[in-house]
């Protein structure tokens, strides 16, 4: 008897974990299927993500228009046009003092050029002229064998360039319209959906704009911090074009490692032709040790705090989404993480009865009147 009893709950532990095996197999599936579209509708999705970062920097100062009483066509143009004027004085600001200085250094560059030319050809390396002058003809011979790769590489840059500004217009035409239908979506979605999804989707999606909102503003709290620390260190070091450096490594900031890297190079590059090989390696060290604090201390704490989310979560999701998609994984691992746990604690909410008050680490109840998709936006 025991062994027919024993029998029964093997077989019956067995169907539960096929079925359950079945079911995750289903999720995982459709979740391919999900990307895989995704990806192929990739031009549309991107721009429309830009838009809603950008829409999420510039809600708050059309609300307070709109509560002003500002028609909301009005209140979005003007929103819209002061987000052009202030990213074209951000270019302003890093290109009018670059441009002022360009001859300096482009001075020190040759000057540095001679300097390095001057070491090597000293004690131990003893390079003399004419080995550097054949390593520079190989050089030459070799970019003129390579002509025909260096022209795919320019075209594919072109195009690049070309696809970015094309994405650049089309998020800005899209965040003129976040920003003036915003308000409506979700009572339009609410009309749309049957049963119960009309409640639960629009309260998710509230919840899931929070918390973009909030991971944009870490984001820029965290390129402020680069800004002002590596800024510091520059002003101390006397290297030339202090603010426009500062100004370039608070907007690289929004790029995940590649902007890091980039704006690094240029305060190295500009320390080592203006002020020498000993200010620059300062310079290197200085902004090594802020990355470094920056990606392991700031942002992981900063977010976690803003979004909800483990410091070890952020980090294993950038590491993730950087595995994945490069640059762009990285940059949307962290939200994509974040709006996971949204819904993840949702369902919580809704499967285990009344709403309790949340614990540490759960995402902070959400805040109608910043969300522009509310009635009252």
């Amino acid at each position: 008897m025991s062994a027919t009893l024993s029998s029964t709950k093997t077989a019956a532990a067995l169907r539960t974990a096929a079925r359950a095996s079945g079911q995750s197999l289903l999720v995982l599936v459709m979740t391919a299927v999900t990307l895989w579209v995704l990806g192929r509708m990739w031009s549309v999705v991107w721009p429309l993500i830009v838009a809603l970062f950008l829409t999420t920097l510039t809600w708050p100062l059309t609300r307070f228009l709109r509560r002003r009483g500002w028609a909301p066509a009005l209140a979005a143009a003007v929103v819209t046009v002061l987000f052009l004027l202030v990213v074209a004085g951000i270019v302003a600001l890093i290109a009018v003092p670059v441009s002022s200085q360009s001859g300096e250094l482009a001075d020190g560059v040759v000057e540095g050029i001679q300097k390095l030319r001057e070491w090597a050809a000293g004690p131990p390396l003893n390079i003399g002229d004419d080995q550097i002058s054949g390593a520079f003809d190989a050089a030459v011979a070799r970019v003129q064998d390579s002509v025909g790769s260096m022209v795919t590489t320019i075209a594919s840059g072109v195009s690049t360039v070309f696809n970015g500004l094309v994405t650049a217009v089309l998020a800005l035409f899209l965040m003129f319209f976040f920003l003036k239908d915003g308000p409506r979506f979700l009572p339009w979605l609410t009309r749309q959906l049957p049963g119960r999804l009309a409640t639960d989707v629009p309260v998710v999606a509230a919840r899931g704009w929070d918390t973009l909102g909030a991971f944009v503003r870490s984001q820029a709290f965290v390129g402020f911090l680069d800004a002002v620390f590596i800024g510091l260190g520059l002003w101390i070091l006397d290297v030339p074009l202090v603010l426009p450096l500062a100004v370039l490594t608070f907007v690289s900031a929004f790029v995940p490692i590649v902007g890091a890297l980039f704006a690094g190079l240029v305060a190295v590059l500009i320390a080592l032709v203006s002020n020498g090989p000993t200010d620059a390696l300062i310079v290197l060290a200085i902004i090594v040790v802020v990355q470094q604090l920056e990606g392991n201390v700031f942002q992981p704490m900063i977010q976690s705090r803003g979004l909800g989310l483990h410091a070890a979560v952020v980090l294993l999701a950038v590491t993730l989404g950087g595995n994945l998609a490069g640059i762009v994984g990285s940059l949307l691992a962290v939200p994509a993480a974040a709006l996971i746990a949204v819904v993840w604690n949702y369902l919580r909410e809704q499967l285990g009865g009344p709403a309790q008050e949340p614990e540490t680490g759960e995402l902070p109840a959400p805040t109608a009147t910043t969300v522009p998709g509310t009635v009252g936006g």
